[in-house]
């Protein structure tokens, strides 16, 4: 929402909660010592009949901050100021695993009990498949594991992925 195209922002009617907020805030400025009592009553007073922003205006003319929200200039946004990227400093160099993963999905393959999981160095996911190989499953997890190795990569147990 924003002000009425064409109208003066000091013309505009206000309600109860604008008078009420007025009244409030002048009661800070009260507070601080800044008005003295029967100059704190004439200014309330003023609020309580005011009709429009206007009238409420000369009433903050002369206090510091707080004011009334509709006192206070409207945030603008700043444009966005494009900022330079400088792709050799912000590229994170990633440092490839010694081991070679055409050679962990060749093992995990070729003999299905984890082999190419300890080369790689997932010693964890290895014994998994070791132990599993008794009951069947560890050999089609390792033979399924093995393809994935070769179609997709892996990395080693530091995170590195694995060369080619």
């Amino acid at each position: 929402m924003g002000e009425p195209i064409g109208q003066d922002a000091d013309a505009i009617r206000i309600g109860t909660q604008e008078r009420e907020d007025a009244i409030k805030i002048l009661g800070e400025h009260f507070a601080e010592g800044r008005l003295p009592v029967d100059e704190y009553e004439d200014r309330v007073g003023k609020a309580i009949d005011a009709q429009t922003r206007g009238q409420l205006r000369p009433l903050f003319g002369d206090l510091p901050a707080p004011y009334p929200a509709f006192m206070v200039p409207p945030v603008r946004p700043v444009a966005a100021v494009p900022v330079p990227v400088f792709p050799e400093h912000n590229a994170v160099q990633v440092v490839p695993s010694e081991r070679y993963r055409v050679v962990a999905g060749v093992l995990q393959i070729l003999l299905p009990f984890g082999i190419g999981r300890f080369y790689t160095g997932h010693t964890g996911i290895a014994l998994a498949q070791l132990f599993t190989m008794f009951i069947g499953v560890g050999v089609i997890w390792s033979i399924i594991d093995g393809v994935v190795m070769l179609v997709g990569g892996g990395t080693d147990a530091y995170g590195r992925p694995l060369k080619i």
